[in-house]
């Protein structure tokens, strides 16, 4: 089966092909011929994350899903949220991101944070959200040199280390992408095995 993945972050698509089994193969926006800048313009996770889906869907006609995931910091009311990405301004800059964030953090005891991951599918002329949640805190400092985004400065629960110290089977097996993967795929099995 092969299904569209809507992005170009090549950092996510290999961390969800290694997620996915052999009978699925993941296309990106590139292999299909779409280098379209599709604007993130919705102000909730799930609201970009079908709006890139239905764009992909309605203009190349594939079946598709796609991502959208924030870091909810609770001591900075959720934020940055659904501006994780671009929390420093244009262009995105992870760097500059994690910056902002420990700056923001600086006099701060509570460094609770969630990761929050919608996907949408569309699939079959229907569509289909998956949610993953990783909780954990906000560090004082950069750790580690994997992963991606914000992965450097977020330790998830019940670990002493950051998304960025961890191998990738370790982080996806408890990430919030790897968990809202996870129910996309155990669905995608059933679908394809109907």
């Amino acid at each position: 089966m092969e299904i569209v993945f809507a992005t170009n972050n090549h950092n996510k698509l290999e961390e969800v092909q290694e997620m996915l089994p052999a009978s699925i193969k993941l296309l990106s926006l590139n292999d299909i011929g779409c280098n379209d800048d599709i604007e993130e313009t919705e102000t909730t996770l799930e609201g970009n994350a079908k709006l890139k889906a239905n764009y992909i869907t309605t203009k190349f006609g594939y079946n598709c899903f796609a991502d959208d995931t924030g870091l909810e910091v609770e001591s900075l009311d959720g934020n940055p949220g659904v501006y994780s990405a671009r929390y420093a301004g244009e262009p995105s800059n992870s760097e500059k991101n994690m910056q902002k964030l420990l700056l923001a953090l600086n006099n701060k005891t509570n460094r609770k944070a969630q990761f929050r991951t919608a996907i949408c599918l569309n699939i079959d002329k229907k569509q289909y959200i998956f949610e993953g949640i990783c909780k954990g805190e906000i560090l004082n400092e950069k750790r580690g040199e994997k992963g991606f985004g914000y992965d450097p400065i977020f330790s998830p629960e019940n670990h002493q280390i950051s998304f960025a110290e961890m191998d990738s089977e370790s982080k996806n097996n408890i990430s919030h992408r790897g968990i809202a993967i996870k129910k996309l795929v155990a669905f995608l099995q059933k679908v394809t095995h109907q």
